[in-house]
């Protein structure tokens, strides 16, 4: 199949990704690919460090007329989510990846093709490997588990890296350069439920809350989707000014990281209400409707009389403290970017709602590029929890990487971009994580970083596949950048 490709500058890049892809490299099993590194580096006589995380770096000297240029961290990650179709056999601990040309594209045979991050690595293991290239003193660093938690990037000791100067290859749209993005922290309120049984004369429902598309939260929070958990907090705030119901539970989300798509509230009411309660949901199927006719169309509130008779309820005071945190919680887009259009500073997504047998959770993830933005929205939450009696848990906090318009190596990018394909790049950045902001926090701010990458689509599906004219443009541009560092 490489057979296609032979044309191609970056040939060499290619060889190497499909290489990689000979060894299972799923998150949490990259022995092997850390060694497959190592024997790449001392089979060329290269100094390599393969720590206890099985981060790799190489150093490789400049090339003749760069030996006292700055030395240039070039950063990928070994691990790659692993994904499959319903039907694959594919068994990704033990078979290599099949590669697939067709036309413009690279893609495998029903799974993940791993161009996220493989084709990063790929591309800097053809300039190491290179005879030929101009390039300045290079430290290639290679992480582990970065779909997972950037675990690798956390355990990295910044002491065995002299090169204050980052070049990460992990964006996946050609001819933006990404110069920030969020940190982010996981929060949980967990409101104690002191239950009750019901009296009789009461009918069991559910209610639920279906069809909204949903999405990451960082990356389609601009959007304005719904969000399940606030609108059904909507939804049964109303209610409850019309009749008195009782409730047994309330759930949403999978994810905190993911809008929530749907939601269910159990709750009983007098039969003699029912008429009320279904003019409430025709009533607030109008209104979303008309609220989110753009964006949600088809977003659906419906009742289910249940058979079940339980008459397990919360207390009037644990459910109108449920409904003020539901009502009152801070979600969605709290801030943007004054320094890049369009760029989401500061927002936070309610992704999951549960009940459980002693309290309910709102678990919610917060993001923000700018650190006291971030602590702003986790102190709004606090002071919300102090007010029901409710305790708050932060967890999975990982650090922002802000933007810095002085920065040196974005005005070589886009100098060298300019003057490569005759257009101006886009300054960029994403409402996510990336391990620049790790490495912002490792090296104490001291460190100029940029991310840019070749085209890629679906990526984490089965349908992931990689451009390979966009991957031969960003090889080209790569090797013009290093040209130009002396």
């Amino acid at each position: 199949m490489l057979e296609k490709l032979k044309g191609l500058n970056s040939f060499k890049a290619f060889k190497y990704f499909k290489e990689m892809n000979q060894v299972p490299r799923g998150s949490g099993n990259e022995k092997g690919i850390s060694d497959f590194l190592v024997k790449f580096a001392t089979e060329h006589k290269f100094e390599v460090i393969q720590d206890a995380s099985l981060n790799i770096i190489i150093k490789k000297p400049g090339t003749s007329g760069y030996e006292n240029a700055p030395k240039i961290i070039i950063q990928g990650h070994m691990d790659m989510v692993c994904e499959k179709e319903l039907n694959s056999k594919h068994d990704f601990l033990k078979d290599p990846i099949e590669f697939i040309v067709e036309g413009d594209f690279l893609h495998a045979n029903g799974t993940t093709l791993g161009a996220d991050d493989g084709i990063a690595v790929a591309m800097s293991l053809a300039v190491l490997d290179s005879t030929d290239i101009p390039h300045p003193p290079i430290e290639l660093l290679v992480t582990t588990s970065e779909e997972v938690g950037m675990i690798g990037a956390e355990a990295l000791d910044p002491k065995n890296l002299e090169g204050r100067v980052l070049i990460n290859i992990d964006s996946e749209e050609e001819g933006k350069l990404l110069v920030s993005c969020a940190g982010g922290v996981r929060e949980k309120i967990k409101l104690p439920i002191i239950w009750e049984e019901a009296e009789s004369g009461f009918i069991n429902c559910v209610i639920k809350l279906r069809d909204l598309k949903g999405g990451h939260s960082g990356m389609e929070i601009d959007k304005e989707r719904g969000n399940a958990n606030k609108i059904m907090g909507r939804f049964l705030m109303d209610l409850k000014s019309a009749i008195d119901f009782k409730i047994s539970s309330i759930s949403g989300g999978a994810k905190n990281n993911a809008i929530p798509r749907s939601a269910d509230a159990v709750i009983l009411f007098r039969e003699d209400d029912q008429t009320i309660v279904n003019e409430k949901l025709a009533l607030w199927n109008s209104v979303l409707k008309n609220e989110l006719n753009t964006i949600d169309p088809d977003v659906n509130l419906t009742i289910e009389i249940l058979e079940d008779n339980s008459r397990k309820i919360f207390s009037e005071v644990t459910a109108t403290k449920a409904l003020q945190v539901l009502f009152l919680i801070p979600n969605g887009v709290k801030s943007m970017s004054l320094d890049i259009k369009g760029l989401v500073q500061s927002s936070t997504n309610i992704g999951v709602l549960t009940t459980q047998d002693d309290y309910i959770v709102f678990d919610s993830a917060i993001r923000s590029s700018v650190p006291s933005l971030k602590k702003l929205i986790c102190d709004e939450t606090i002071v919300l929890a102090e007010m029901v009696g409710a305790t708050i848990e932060f967890e999975s906090d990982y650090p922002e990487w802000q933007y810095d318009p002085s920065s040196k190596i974005k005005t070589v990018l886009e100098n060298v971009y300019k003057d490569l394909f005759g257009t101006k790049p886009e300054i960029a950045a994403i409402h996510a994580g990336l391990e620049c902001g790790l490495f912002s926090k490792k090296f104490e701010g001291n460190i100029d970083q940029i991310s840019f990458g070749p085209n890629m689509y679906d990526v984490h599906t089965s349908k992931e596949h990689l451009s390979i004219s966009s991957t031969d443009r960003m090889w080209n541009f790569l090797l013009a950048v290093l040209k130009k560092i002396k």
